[in-house]
């Protein structure tokens, strides 16, 4: 049986999730960004200890590796690896629009609202401030249709996918889009995605074994970061 702990810093609000076989024993979360980094390692020993388990007992880390907040997506690469360093176990890294796509089946599709048919597509948005976002889009079964992009959006964007496709839009970046496309085929709901949802892409890729380079793993910032110190 596989323990997973699944981790998710890529946004304003941090989460964690401990997962039996793709199952969730628990979760929690901290929404002030600023804290993340104090808030994760007393966060993971708490949520092990409400469940009896012990770091020892866990089989894999899980990470929503970005994109995301810079600072958010270091937080939690240096604790998974360290962790995973530590207890000589695998690290596993999912894409943050992946498990926002999968928050939106979860909580769109598959709750019996009427707003899925079957051709729908989900393009999840994490605001890259101003009118930047990262994006991508997915079908129903998680396969890539458009690859994940830091976009400036404007009122052609996603033109040729809409033609001939309904688009779902969700994530923090789908409010200002919101307010800029009028394109029929579009939709919108809001998701709030969490660990929790990465908990099943991270089974999954535990039972097939695609396990990440642990000394080589970086953040997917998707787009480069500025630093002071780079000329």
């Amino acid at each position: 049986m596989a323990l997973l702990l699944n981790i998710d810093t890529a946004t304003g609000t941090a989460s964690l999730c401990l997962s039996l076989d793709g199952k969730v024993l628990g979760a929690t979360e901290n929404e002030s960004q600023k804290d993340h980094a104090a808030w994760i390692q007393p966060a993971i020993q708490e949520l092990l200890a409400q469940h009896h388990y012990t770091l020892p007992q866990l089989q894999a880390i899980a990470l929503s590796a970005g994109p995301g907040s810079y600072t958010g997506l270091r937080v939690g690469m240096a604790t998974a690896k360290g962790l995973c360093f530590a207890l000589q176990i695998p690290l596993i890294t999912e894409n943050t629009l992946k498990v926002i796509a999968n928050a939106t089946r979860e909580q769109v599709l598959l709750s019996g609202n009427g707003t899925a048919d079957a051709g729908l597509l989900l393009c999840p948005m994490i605001d890259a401030r101003r009118m930047e976002v990262f994006t991508a889009v997915y079908d129903q079964q998680l396969n890539i249709v458009l690859a994940p992009a830091a976009m400036i959006l404007d009122n052609i964007s996603f033109n040729k996918e809409l033609v001939n496709n309904s688009i779902l839009f969700t994530g923090n970046g789908s409010t200002k889009w919101k307010h800029v496309c009028d394109h029929p085929n579009a939709r919108f709901a809001e998701v709030k995605h969490t660990a929790v949802h990465l908990a099943p892409l991270a089974e999954q890729s535990f039972l097939q074994e695609n396990f990440a380079d642990l000394a080589y793993e970086e953040p997917f910032y998707l787009k480069e970061f500025y630093s002071y110190m780079k000329k």
